[in-house]
């Protein structure tokens, strides 16, 4: 009897040796998004790139074994609803870090929220000042709005623009735009003429327009990531202006060419490479990531890249990156996070450091066109 006992002792003990370890909690990663409202042409590919590559990672294993688990909140970009969403996200669902808000406007909001509760955020959104002053927790992955403007005044002094009319939304992202342009346009020798913002909301914009064609400027330079920019451009051509016309990079989802039509063509802006993935050489060194992502995304959703939904995807990896290197504590990873070097996202080549919360150079930009319906990369 006591050798029984003792063999289906050791039998348990055996089987608790060789038992699966129990499956980990899984890493909550939040997102704000406005998958809906003004914004969605932004925020909506964005939710869908997370989406996708959440179920990637996860059927991949997770990271070292921890399954992510994604909650993702409408803010229909409004800065108000992503306030209270990330408030439910840090308090009610825990989460361990949030992706975006996909506007520079729900950002700003969001920034002394998410520092003071020290969860990471890393923010899809433009505006310089979301890093600048750093705050510890916050980061962002778009190029900065000051070096889309620099770009800009290059090509317009290669053109020999000297006077501009500048149009902004009154949105986040249109005033921190509005900001860059008239800091960084005297030093270009660019005059802005006529500076005009109107609702993010527009459905007409032709008496702003027609401001601008009385000024007699050289070109138009638009600041917004509405469909309104479209509308800037339809109405332009419909008073005959025939100069040129520069959009932010705000532009860059082939949407915003499609809403305007043929009054797009020759439109000019800055943007990142992934919305012309196919034209990088191969030696390029992003070419295989933005590739990559372009086929994935546009195979599973039936529609074009942007830069947008790239955003989301340098957000995403770059942490996950962190996490693989620190382990789940939010600390370590805010630190692997300002170690990051090298990084070859969809925007470009990250390097940040605790000085530097973005880490990407002039260089994350080209100028880029609107060619026969498409975009395409401007040229010398």
């Amino acid at each position: 009897m006591k050798t029984l006992r003792l063999a289906a002792a050791a039998a348990l003990l055996a089987a608790a040796f060789h038992a699966p370890a129990a499956e980990q909690e899984p890493l909550k990663v939040g997102a704000l998004l406005s998958v809906t409202g003004p914004a969605s042409f932004l925020g909506a590919p964005e939710a869908r790139t997370l989406e996708m590559l959440v179920e990637e990672l996860n059927q991949k294993g997770g990271i070292d074994g921890r399954k992510i688990q994604l909650v993702v909140k409408d803010t229909a970009g409004d800065p108000a609803k992503a306030v209270s969403f990330a408030k439910q996200l840090m308090e009610e669902d825990k989460v361990f870090a949030i992706v975006g808000p996909a506007t520079s406007g729900e950002t700003l909001a969001v920034k002394p929220i998410a520092e003071e509760g020290k969860t990471l955020l890393l923010s899809c959104a433009a505006a310089e000042v979301i890093v600048n002053p750093v705050a510890s927790h916050v980061f962002k992955v778009a190029p900065k709005d000051g070096y889309a403007a620099e770009m800009i005044f290059r090509r317009m002094k290669k053109m020999g623009i000297k006077r501009i009319g500048f149009l902004s939304s009154n949105t986040g992202f249109g005033k921190a735009g509005k900001d860059q342009v008239e800091k960084l346009a005297p030093g270009h020798g660019v005059e802005v003429a006529v500076s005009e913002v109107y609702d993010k909301a527009a459905t007409d914009l032709t008496a702003e327009v027609t401001k601008l064609k009385a000024a007699n400027v050289q070109a138009i330079l638009n600041w917004s990531i509405e469909p309104a920019q479209a509308i800037v451009i339809k109405n332009a051509r419909q008073i005959g202006l025939t100069i040129p016309i520069f959009q932010s990079h705000g532009f860059a989802n082939i949407q915003y060419a499609k809403a305007a039509g043929a009054a797009a063509e020759g439109v000019m802006f800055p943007a990142s490479r992934i919305v012309v993935a196919d034209s990088l050489a191969e030696k390029h060194p992003q070419k295989a990531v933005v590739a990559s992502y372009k086929k994935a995304y546009e195979s599973r959703y039936k529609e074009d890249v942007s830069t947008f939904g790239g955003h989301a995807y340098d957000a995403l990896m770059i942490l996950v990156r962190a996490v693989k290197e620190a382990g789940p504590d939010r600390e370590k990873v805010r630190v692997a996070l300002e170690g990051t070097k090298g990084f070859v996202g969809t925007a470009g080549v990250f390097n940040l450091s605790a000085a530097d919360h973005n880490g990407l150079a002039l260089d994350a930009f080209e100028m880029l066109t609107v060619r026969d319906g498409k975009f395409a990369v401007l040229g010398e």
